[in-house]
This record gives C-alpha cells, sequence and structure tokens, in this order.
C-alpha cells in the first residue's frame, strides 16, 4: 500500500520497546443533518400529481431572485438611446422592442431521450445504449418558457454560458423579424445567502434553553469517499481492507496515525455497491420458479445475491466504533432510483444499525443513513452533496469537458438537480421545489466523478464555497480530505503493489 506521506518503514522494522506511547483519541465532530430531502411518509407519498406543477413551483420560487439580479444589472442598459422594459410574460415580447423577461430554460435536442418515443416503440426492440452527450450544435434549440408560452433564443451569447433544461434564466435583448429573441445579455439568480459558521447550532441551543459556547474545539478533517463498488466477487476486498486500516489508524507508521486520528468523519457519497449480477430476465424468472432450490432468509438465492450487502454492512460494522459516518445512496445502491433518494432502509445493516437512531426519535446517530442529495452542518460548516447523478446528467447537455464549471453553474442557478424532471427521474413536488437551494453551502461535493478537483467560488455577497468532484474510489483508490478549520482540500490515495 502506498499512502501519499513519509516513508515508516523504520518505524515499522525498528526492534520493540518499553516505551509507553499515549493513546491517539479520535477529533469529536458536530454533526447536525437537514431533512431537506426527506419525502412524505406512508399514504402521504404518492405519483399521480403532474410533472409540469413542479416546473412552475421552481419558477415562482426563483423569478424573485433573478428579477432583482437582473434590474441591477441592466438599471444602466441603453442601446441607441432606447433603455430595455421589463415584460412579465415571454408571450408579451414584441417585435423590435429592447426588453427582459425571466423564464425558464428548456433545451430542444434531438439526441436528448424522449418518453414519449420510448413509449411509441415496440417493446420487443431493443433500447439504445445510453448517449455519452446529448448537444447536437446544427440542430440544438433554446427555448425560453413560463406559463404563458415559450420563445426561441438565439444569439452569440448563448454559447458563453452552460445551460441546460430547467433553469431559470433572465435575458435581454430584441425579437427579431423571424420570431426569435436576440440575446444580449444573461442572469442567473446567483448564490442565495449563506449562513455563517455554527449559527444553526446556536439557534438549536438556544431554543433548547442551553448556554451556546462561544469557544470552540479546533475541528479535524473529514473523509469523503465514493464509488466503493462492494460486490459478490471475493477477490475485490483488499482496496477496501486496506482503507478501513488506514482509518482506523491499523496501517503505517506513528505520523499516518496521528493524521487518521484527526479524521472526525466519513462521508461515503454514493455508489457503496456495485450491481453484483445482471437482472434477471423474464424467462430466467420462470425458469427458476420451475425449480425447488433452497431459500434464505425468505428469498431465492439463485435470483438474488445477499453478499454485497452483507460485506457493506460488515465493513461499516468496522468501522462504526471508531469513526461516525454518513452514508449517502448511489445510483446502483439498493433503493428507489428517482431522487431524491430516500436512505438505504436499516434492515439492510444487521450489524450497524445499533449505531443508528430508533424509528420515531430525532437524536442525531452516530451512523446516518441519508438522503441523495443530502444538506447538513458539519462543525458548523453548511454541506451540500450528491452521490453525481445531478451533475453526470447536465454533463450530457454541455459540450464542455470541466465538471467544477458545471458544479458553479448549479450552485449560481440554486438548482441541485436542474435537469429533474426532464432527463432525470424524480418525485413530482407539488408545494416548491426541493431541488431549489434555500441557503448556499459552504462546501459543494459531488461522487462518483472521474477523477479529484476542487475549487473555491464567490458570491456577490462574499459568500465562499468549496467545490469538490470526488473521484470513483474503485477506480483510483483516492479518498478527500477536508480539512475543517480552512476548508483545504487534499487526497490520500491507496495503492496494491503489484511488482515482480
Amino acid at each position: 500500500m502506498a499512502v501519499e506521506k513519509g516513508e515508516t518503514d523504520d518505524a515499522l522494522l525498528s526492534e520493540p520497546t518499553d516505551t509507553q506511547h499515549a493513546a491517539l483519541n479520535r477529533t469529536p465532530s458536530a454533526y447536525n443533518p437537514l431533512p431537506t430531502f426527506d419525502l412524505p411518509v406512508g399514504e402521504r407519498r404518492h405519483y399521480q400529481q403532474q410533472y409540469a406543477d413542479m416546473y412552475f413551483a421552481r419558477l415562482a420560487q426563483l423569478k424573485p431572485a433573478a428579477e432583482q439580479i437582473a434590474s441591477e444589472a441592466w438599471s444602466d442598459f441603453e442601446i441607441a438611446g432606447e433603455t430595455p422594459r421589463r415584460v412579465d410574460r415571454v408571450l408579451d415580447v414584441r417585435q423590435g422592442d429592447l426588453c427582459w423577461v425571466i423564464g425558464t430554460c428548456y433545451m430542444e435536442m434531438p439526441l436528448k431521450p424522449n418518453v414519449l418515443d420510448d413509449i411509441g416503440k415496440e417493446h420487443w426492440i431493443a433500447a439504445p445504449p445510453p448517449r455519452v452527450k446529448y448537444t447536437d450544435d446544427e440542430n440544438d434549440q433554446i427555448m425560453l418558457e413560463d406559463e404563458s408560452g415559450r420563445l426561441r433564443l438565439t444569439g452569440g451569447m448563448l454559447k458563453e454560458h452552460i445551460l441546460v433544461t430547467g433553469a431559470i434564466i433572465a435575458v435581454i435583448g430584441t425579437e427579431n423579424k423571424d420570431g426569435e429573441f436576440e440575446v444580449l445579455d444573461i442572469r442567473v439568480p446567483d448564490l442565495p445567502r449563506q449562513p455563517p459558521r455554527w449559527e444553526r447550532d446556536d439557534g438549536d441551543a438556544a431554543v433548547k434553553g442551553k448556554k451556546v459556547s462561544r469557544s470552540r474545539p479546533k475541528g479535524g478533517k473529514v473523509a469523503i469517499v465514493s464509488a466503493l463498488g462492494i460486490s459478490g466477487d471475493a477477490g475485490n476486498t483488499l482496496p477496501l481492507d486496506l482503507l478501513m486500516e488506514w482509518l482506523l489508524g491499523e496501517s503505517t507508521g506513528p505520523e499516518d496515525q496521528q493524521d487518521a486520528a484527526t479524521v472526525s468523519r466519513l462521508i461515503i457519497a454514493g455508489n457503496s455497491l456495485s450491481h453484483a449480477s445482471p437482472i434477471p430476465t423474464r424467462e430466467e424468472l420462470a425458469h427458476a420458479a420451475t425449480k425447488k432450490g433452497p431459500r434464505k432468509y425468505g428469498y431465492d438465492s439463485s435470483t438474488w445475491n445477499a453478499a454485497p450487502t452483507d460485506r457493506l454492512d460488515t465493513w461499516l460494522a468496522m468501522l462504526l466504533p471508531s469513526i461516525p459516518i454518513t452514508l449517502l445512496p448511489g445510483e446502483s445502491d439498493p433503493t428507489a432510483t428517482s431522487l431524491p433518494q430516500q436512505p438505504i432502509h436499516l434492515a439492510m445493516f444487521p450489524h450497524s444499525r445499533t449505531y443508528m437512531e430508533l424509528p420515531g426519535t430525532k437524536e442525531v446517530s452516530w451512523f446516518n443513513s441519508t438522503t441523495n442529495p443530502a444538506e447538513f452542518d458539519l462543525d458548523g460548516w453548511r454541506f451540500l452533496g450528491t452521490g453525481g447523478q445531478p451533475l453526470d446528467d447536465v454533463y450530457k447537455y454541455v459540450s464542455g469537458e470541466e465538471r467544477l464549471e458545471m458544479m458553479e453553474a448549479m450552485l449560481r442557478w440554486r438548482l441541485t438537480a436542474p435537469t429533474a424532471p426532464d432527463t432525470l427521474w424524480c418525485y413530482p413536488f407539488q408545494d416548491g421545489d426541493a431541488f431549489v437551494m434555500r441557503e448556499c453551502p459552504h462546501v459543494y461535493f459531488v461522487g462518483n466523478q472521474p477523477k479529484f478537483e476542487t475549487t473555491v467560488i464567490e458570491g456577490p455577497a462574499g459568500q465562499m464555497v468549496r467545490l469538490v468532484a470526488v473521484p470513483k474510489f474503485k477506480d483510483t483508490g483516492e479518498l478527500v480530505l477536508i480539512d475543517m478549520e480552512n476548508l483545504s482540500a487534499e487526497v490520500v490515495k491507496i495503492e496494491i503493489f503489484e511488482g515482480g
């Protein structure tokens, strides 16, 4: 195993001594989850609603912010002595008038999947493989829509901005003779208010009548890893074992053990499991039903492999006595595929659920199986993270490869999943879009990305956000450490030496 630290061969190969070493205690962390993406339970959760209402709710939520940004930016805008006027609806735009209007962006892309086309196809025709990109510069069209109708946008300014279906934007320009709106400039809602550090923790303490502490202990580091990819294959556990030993301080030397002791929490950002086996066809299921094979725990072992969940549960149970864990589900994990994905059920963790909160209680647990996306406060900082599906879907809409720029655009749109429900399955919210960001995070992380990337962006009111693209551990052997004092990010790489 190679870890990006100093060599420790001398310490590992030294003779035993009678020297008494001080015990290492793990740095504690203050964790405060938010129920932002929790769905209604029981009969209150249903899917009879229309998805169009979700777009209207999103526009109503973000229109005031976009209007404020646009009015400030274009207050002194003037062309040939003409000043722009504010138009309430897209169908109120008149040819030749300089104006600006707010609406929802819609991308008309021939390569984008269409659910109506899928329904119209014959069932026995094999589905095409998923596309890497939906973009087609010659045939793509960008529309602006609201409750009144649609307006086609055109102009070179569109190529200077990242735009996807679902983003709320304000555009200024004029309608040409072809009925298209020539865009001169674009504005987005931009970053919302960012809560000061410890604001929510201090507020909760004050509500409960507790004394608000002004002295805070020095924070440690939080480890973020994604795509553990645990499967039914018995030969792929060595990297996970090495990761566990590093987190527990059982590997390498004293210097690395001290570093491991500063890790106050582990965040697993999706895809803890890989697809252990392909989904059986109806013919295979029918054939399996005719067999009288043994059943284990009430399921048919010929069609279901419990080894991946058992190994994940065992791996977590070995870590939990030492380090608290936050677990986000991902695309390949055993929960609903539509966003927001709800927590992986505690029944999947017979060994680890001892550390989870009891049903009906509101106490913060040592092991938090949460939603995807997820929002929580950690050491006073606001964290917002996803398992990667929203960013991967935005990636298909744009021709570029810079994922940090896409993450920044999603923050400035104030949308955690902008392309839902167009090309990303989600719950049909009615009272308000849960993917609209109410407050600006301090750390925004996205799991299951091709490589590690990080940067810091600044908002119009001085908001500072650390962006982190978390690589796939199964492919790279990398986990990300974030310092909880200055929010700097670094990578620890775990490798298996395969020399001769």
